[in-house]
């Protein structure tokens, strides 16, 4: 139980240390900023925690988010937000289809598929952009990613509305239950009649749609297209969904916790910026975090079976 109450002390306890150390931190323009920052990891990290759920991986969003973002920007450059937005979000779920159809069609490990698609993703971002940003995007794209509505940042209704999908998803649909069942033991699953193949496709699917619309996000809070965007954001989405419970074994991991991983994430980095802390520590504090994260779930899975 205090392993499951971890996460939340955590994110209390560094929410305060935060308010103490700095007099910047309490601000409506930083908090404002923590909460537009670290939803784009947080729409990320929620497709994280049903692909971890069920037992898989994957090393690709970075960049999809990339290859997403570049392609939405390129079509409003000519054809408008709405278009836009539709092939942004388009392209993640085909990138997300992708990972789950090799995955299960090649029975090959994610980890695998996922590596040799990251580069893929990542290369085709690259080539169709020469290498060069997207610049020229409609102004009103930026109310997406920067906009308000009743003074709380547009782009936390949007992070609420896709935890509040995803919770309904994951707990009170045959998908969620399925997912549970295949993360657990897969084999299991198979043999009691569920349609691995089908839902692990699935899962992936969900994933890269919201991966593609965090690339939307991040593209109007930037007002740019970046075909080199979003790296490293697959370490940072895999810490939030370990930090908040899931188990990388699979069969574990909630939404509630995963976005409490994921503000603890941006907390750090927010914090780290504020106290003047050399930037390049916040990947040693990542990595760090997430050996003691998994190592804390070893601990607690050898004492249940013991």
């Amino acid at each position: 139980m205090i392993q499951r109450l971890l996460p939340f002390l955590t994110l209390i306890a560094l929410f305060i240390i935060l308010a103490i150390a700095s007099p910047n931190f309490l601000t409506y323009t930083n908090l404002s900023s923590v909460a537009r920052q670290t939803a784009v990891i947080n729409i990320m990290a929620l497709g994280m925690t049903m692909i971890i759920i069920s037992g898989g991986i994957d090393l690709s969003v970075g960049s999809i988010l990339a290859l997403s973002g570049l392609l939405g920007t390129m079509t409003m450059e000519k054809h408008g937000i709405a278009l836009g937005m539709v092939v942004g979000i388009v392209t993640g779920t085909a990138c997300g289809f992708a990972n789950g159809t090799l995955t299960t069609s090649l029975r090959i490990n994610p980890f695998i598929v996922t590596l040799g698609t990251m580069g893929i993703f990542r290369g085709m971002a690259l080539i169709i952009s020469k290498g060069l940003p997207v610049h020229e995007i409609p102004p009103a794209f930026s109310y997406l990613g920067e906009g308000t509505l009743l003074h709380v940042p547009f782009v936390l209704w949007i992070l609420l509305l896709c935890a509040v999908v995803i919770h309904v998803l994951l707990e009170h649909t045959r998908l969620g239950r399925y997912a549970f069942s295949i993360g657990s033991n897969p084999e299991a699953a198979y043999y009691a009649g569920v349609p691995v193949r089908f839902h692990t496709t699935a899962v992936y699917a969900i994933a890269g749609l919201l991966t593609g619309l965090a690339g939307m996000t991040e593209a109007s809070r930037l007002m740019t297209g970046q075909p080199t965007g979003g790296q490293g954001y697959e370490l940072t989405a895999i810490a939030a969904v370990v930090i908040g419970g899931g188990s990388l074994r699979g069969g574990e991991g909630s939404v509630l916790g995963t976005l409490v991983g994921a503000f603890i994430m941006g907390l750090l980095a927010n914090g780290s910026d504020l106290l003047g802390t050399n930037p390049y520590w916040q990947q040693v504090i990542i990595g760090g975090v997430i050996i003691l994260a998994v190592s804390f779930d070893e601990l607690r899975k050898r004492r249940m079976s013991s």
